[in-house]
C-alpha cells in the first residue's frame, strides 16, 4: 500500500470532509485522516494555516500547499486531474474508464480510431479498488487491482488515448450520424460512435441510520477505508463474493471481522469461503439482517439485528460496517436516450433485444452485434451490459469485442 502523501484534516460530522474523503477515495489516492477533534495537535494545525481559523476541510500536500473547503473541482485540478477534453468531436467516446473502456481504448487507438475515454472517479473501475486479482489470466501469482489499473492506463495512454477524469456524464443525444455527450461541468463532445462502460456500484441497505453514517463507519470499498479500522471491531454485511473476499482483506487490518449473511450459506466461490470458515479473525452470523445502524457523535458505534429464522431481535457493537450487497448499474444519465434498459436498469444488447417489446428500429435485431444496444452506433460492454458476467477478465474481453464492432461500424458513417 503507498505511503499518503496528503493529509486531510477535518471532522466526522463534518460532510465537506466526507465529500473530499469520498473523492480521493474513488480516484484511489491515498491519504491520512485525521479529526482535529481527537487531537488538539491537529486543529492547531489548521487553526495555523487558516490565520486564526478552524477550517475544515483543510488538506495538505506534500510540497507544504494546502486547500480549504475545496470543491471536487478543484482539489481535481490541485491533484493534476484532466477535466477538459482537447476536442469536440472523435471518432469513437468511451464513458467508463474500467477494464472494459480501457481495454476498447487501447484496441481502437491502435487502429487509429480518435478516442476519448470520460472517467468520473478512478481509471480502473472496481478492479482498482479490489486488493488482488487472482483469477487474470497471465498472472499466476495475482495481481493487486490498482497496479492491474495503472498498467492498464498505462497501456491506453501509450497507443494515443486521450482519458478525462473527474467528470461526470449527465446526458447523451444522438441524432443523424453523431452521437453528444454533455458533461457535469457543462461540455458537449460529439463522436461518430459510443461505447458505454459505466459499470456499476455497491447497492445500499436502505435502512435508518445507513446514510447518515457514511463516510463515518459506513462504507463500501475495504481498499478505500479498511485502514481506518486497525484493531478496531468491524461488519461485513453480503454473503456473496465480494463481501467474502473484503472480509479477508478487512481481517488484515481489524481486530475482529463478523459477516452478516442474510442467507444460511454464503453465495461465493468455494475456495474463498474455505478460507474465510478457517480465519479465526472472522465471524458468521447466518440469517440475519440489519435494522438499523446507530451512533453517537457522529461515529457508528453499534448495528441493530434480526434473525430472519428465530424472529430475535439484538444488537451489535461495531466501529466500522462494510456493505456487499450487489449492484446497481450506472445507467442513470441515460434517461431519454432511447437507449433500453431492462428492468433492473442495465443496458440490453444484441440479440436480448428481439425479446424485447420496446424496441423498434430501421436495423433489425437480429442484426445487431453482440454488444451493440437499441440505437446504431452506441455500444455497451462490462458490467453495465445486461447478461454480463461481472468479472474484470470477461469485462476486457467484452471491451475488446465493442471495439472491433464499433471498428466495423465507423467504416459506414
Amino acid at each position: 500500500m503507498s505511503n499518503p502523501t496528503i493529509t486531510l484534516y477535518g471532522a466526522h460530522w463534518c460532510p465537506d470532509c466526507r465529500r473530499s474523503k469520498q473523492f480521493l477515495g474513488e480516484h484511489q489516492i491515498p491519504y491520512n485522516w485525521i479529526d482535529i477533534e481527537q487531537d488538539a495537535e491537529a486543529e492547531q494545525t489548521v487553526i495555523q494555516i487558516n490565520d486564526g481559523k478552524r477550517i475544515i476541510p483543510t488538506i495538505v500536500f506534500e510540497d507544504g500547499s494546502f486547500v480549504t473547503e475545496p470543491s471536487n473541482a478543484d482539489l481535481a485540478n490541485k491533484l493534476g486531474l484532466k477535466t477538459t477534453a482537447s476536442r469536440q468531436h472523435y471518432d469513437l467516446i468511451i464513458i467508463g474508464g474500467g477494464p472494459a473502456g480501457l481495454t476498447a481504448a487501447l484496441y481502437t487507438a491502435r487502429e487509429a480510431i480518435e478516442t476519448l475515454v470520460i472517467e468520473r472517479a478512478a481509471l480502473g473501475g472496481q478492479a482498482a479498488a479490489t486488493e488482488k486479482l487472482d483469477n487474470m489470466p497471465g498472472f499466476p501469482d495475482g495481481i493487486v487491482g490498482i497496479q492491474f489499473a495503472n498498467r492498464l492506463r498505462q497501456q491506453a495512454e501509450r497507443f494515443g488515448v486521450e482519458l478525462l477524469q473527474a467528470q461526470d456524464v449527465v446526458k447523451i443525444h444522438s441524432h443523424d450520424n453523431y452521437h453528444c455527450v454533455f458533461t457535469a461541468d457543462g461540455s458537449e463532445y460529439s463522436a461518430f460512435a459510443l461505447l458505454i462502460t459505466t459499470g456499476s456500484r455497491y447497492r445500499r441497505l436502505n435502512v435508518t441510520g445507513e446514510s447518515s453514517y457514511i463516510g463515518a463507519g459506513v462504507h463500501f470499498c475495504a481498499t478505500c477505508d479498511g485502514p481506518f479500522y486497525k484493531e478496531k471491531r468491524v461488519i461485513v454485511v453480503g454473503g456473496g463474493n465480494s463481501a467474502v473476499e473484503e472480509s479477508l482483506l478487512l481481517r488484515k487490518f481489524a481486530d475482529s471481522v463478523t459477516i452478516l449473511s442474510r442467507g444460511d450459506s454464503f453465495t461465493a466461490s468455494q475456495i474463498i469461503i474455505e478460507k474465510v470458515m478457517a480465519d479465526p479473525k472472522i465471524d458468521v452470523l447466518w440469517n440475519t439482517e440489519v435494522v438499523e445502524f446507530v451512533g453517537a457523535s457522529s461515529k457508528l458505534k453499534s448495528i441493530k439485528l434480526h434473525n430472519n429464522k428465530t424472529g430475535a431481535d439484538s444488537e451489535l457493537a461495531a466501529d466500522g460496517a462494510f456493505i456487499f450487497i450487489g449492484l446497481t448499474p450506472n445507467t442513470g444519465f441515460l434517461d431519454g436516450s432511447g437507449i433500453i434498459l431492462n428492468k433492473w436498469g442495465f443496458i440490453e444488447t444484441g440479440h436480448d433485444l428481439i425479446h424485447n417489446s420496446a424496441f423498434h428500429n430501421d436495423t433489425p435485431a437480429k442484426e445487431r452485434g453482440f454488444v451493440e444496444t437499441s440505437v446504431s452506433g452506441i455500444f455497451a460492454a462490462g458490467d453495465v451490459r445486461a447478461g454480463s458476467t461481472k468479472q474484470v477478465a470477461s469485462a476486457a474481453g467484452e471491451g475488446a469485442t465493442a471495439a472491433l464492432l464499433i471498428r466495423e461500424h465507423l467504416k459506414t458513417v
